[in-house]
């Protein structure tokens, strides 16, 4: 069971990191493109401000799973680090359950959430409220399957360069 949830884990991580990465890319071109259509061509867009705000909701979201899967989000390190066996599995069994309990509260009210806004369009887009808020429970849900990979194995990059 532990070595197919760490499977999984690699292939939601690997393509949760590189949506991430490619929606930062299209973010940057779309506000390039605002400036330019605004200030070389007076003619600004109304759609590119709305859908960076709506992409940047999918890219935190989904950085969010790779931060938790590398160990990377701000727990309490410190209890961590000078915690030994026994106390320090009771220490990371307690981060892990919180990470848990937050992540599905999270899914819970963002799937109400986009149940609720589906009606919604975007000001400037004939495209569902929805979509946007989607990325709550979405990404919610990839992050427990990241933080349960992370407790079975651990990767604390960030804690193990701390100072």
């Amino acid at each position: 069971m532990k070595n197919l949830i760490l499977r999984i884990d690699h292939w939601v991580t690997a393509w949760c990191y590189a949506l991430a990465s490619w929606l930062l890319a299209v973010i940057a071109c779309l506000g390039m493109w605002q400036v330019v259509s605004r200030f070389v061509f007076s003619q600004p867009t109304t759609w590119t401000e709305e859908s960076m705000r709506r992409l940047l909701i999918w890219m935190v979201m989904l950085g969010v799973v790779v931060a938790v899967r590398k160990g990377a989000l701000v727990s309490v390190d410190l209890m961590e680090r000078l915690s030994r066996g026994t106390w320090q599995r009771v220490v990371r069994g307690v981060i892990t359950g919180v990470h848990l309990a937050f992540f599905a509260v999270v899914v819970w009210y963002g799937v109400d959430l986009v149940w609720r806004v589906r009606f919604q369009t975007f000001a400037s887009m004939e495209l569902s409220m929805g979509w946007a808020y989607a990325a709550l429970p979405v990404g919610s849900l990839l992050a427990i399957i990241a933080t349960i990979a992370h407790h079975l194995d651990p990767q604390n990059n960030e804690l193990a360069s701390a100072q």
